[in-house]
């Protein structure tokens, strides 16, 4: 019986324009730290942070590991880098909110799933603090929707495409693989949680929207779809309603 419904964010429930994100993020959190690493270093040592959490084993959360790999070499302390990271996501964050569209009737499917008495999860890669992913879903439209969880970086302990990310998510949700339905756009870390056990949705939204798809997340996460079985569904985010209808039914 379908209990949960699992919906990735960029290119699922937003359209996010990846590469102008970048362009404005990197000055953007590199001012934070000037006085400590040359803006020149920052990227690369935010790049190799953030691949490392990608592989996390479950050892510990993904800001963790995050953090201890984004000070070493210097003389930083986890907690000095977590707040000045903190403190760009509360107080500059919103300089990069025209990066974010919503597709039509993204508000009205979250809450026709509610409405089901699903539990609603956003199931976003958790590399970002949950202020962040709060912020993008406010700059979209789509605060307000009552959610069971949503995926960050200090809650997780895996990313996707890792299987362990999606059995987290259960655990966390008190739910059965197999009574959950996983949302979104990409064929191999969405559609991998058919592995487990779960339904799939695969939208194609992003396929006619103008911005260019997810090159830097691929290029991090990949894009493998060995061995991933084809999505349950397939079709645009506004006939999500139907296919939870035919789980339900």
């Amino acid at each position: 019986m379908l209990k949960a419904v699992l919906f990735d964010l960029d290119n699922t429930l937003i359209f996010f324009d990846e590469m102008k994100f970048a362009a404005m993020f990197f000055p953007g959190v590199a001012a934070r730290f000037a006085d400590l690493i040359p803006q020149d270093k920052f990227a690369e040592r935010l790049m190799v942070a953030t691949l490392t959490a990608h592989k996390n084993d479950g050892s510990m959360t993904n800001r963790e590991l995050f953090v201890s790999e984004f000070i070493k070499g210097t003389d930083l302390t986890p907690g000095q880098v977590w707040q000045r990271f903190e403190q760009y996501y509360d107080e500059d964050f919103d300089s990069v909110k025209d990066t974010v569209t919503a597709p039509d009737n993204a508000r009205q499917v979250l809450q026709s799933v509610h409405d089901r008495n699903l539990k609603v999860v956003v199931a976003t890669n958790p590399i970002l603090p949950l202020n962040a992913q709060c912020k993008r879903l406010s700059w979209a439209g789509l605060d307000g929707v009552s959610l069971a969880l949503v995926t960050h970086i200090e809650n997780m302990s895996y990313c996707k495409p890792q299987l362990g990310y999606y059995r987290q998510i259960c655990d966390l949700i008190g739910e059965k693989p197999e009574d959950c339905l996983m949302v979104g756009d990409d064929p191999a870390n969405d559609m991998v949680a058919a592995r487990i056990g779960m339904k799939t949705y695969k939208t194609v939204d992003s396929l006619n929207h103008s911005e260019k798809p997810l090159e830097i997340s691929k290029q991090v996460i990949g894009n493998n779809t060995a061995g991933i079985p084809p999505a349950d569904f397939e079709g645009p985010l506004a006939c999500v309603p139907e296919a939870v209808d035919r789980l339900l039914s």
